[in-house]
């Protein structure tokens, strides 16, 4: 089994003990990200942001999903909800790559 698998093993086994554990559901997202599972990563960045919807590090990377597969007006309010959300947590460091974002999305738009 490779490191890769076992971290994913153990964070659903997390999930399975705790189905409000949104941390552990974020990082096997990202997990499943690497391992090219996307769908299976999309349905959780989901479900981390309908179970909390002030989990901020899910916008960026949701956004980014809806935006590789094209659907650009979901990207766009995702990174705008996040970026909303990041100054208000006083978070700038997080506003500003949501802000990046939102002007790479624009150009990518416009090609």
């Amino acid at each position: 089994m490779t490191d890769q698998q076992h971290k994913i093993n153990q964070l659903a086994r997390n999930i399975q003990k705790d189905p409000e554990d949104t941390f552990s559901k974020f990082a096997l997202a990202l997990e499943l990200l690497k391992a090219e599972e996307v769908k299976k990563a999309q349905m959780l960045f989901e479900a981390v942001l309908e179970q909390d919807p002030e989990y901020l590090g899910v916008y960026y990377h949701l956004g980014k999903l809806c935006q590789q597969r094209g659907d650009y007006q979901r990207a766009r309010s995702l990174f705008e909800k996040g970026r909303t959300l990041a100054e208000k947590k006083n978070e700038l460091r997080t506003k500003s790559e949501l802000s990046e974002a939102l002007i790479q999305l624009q150009f990518e738009i416009e090609e």
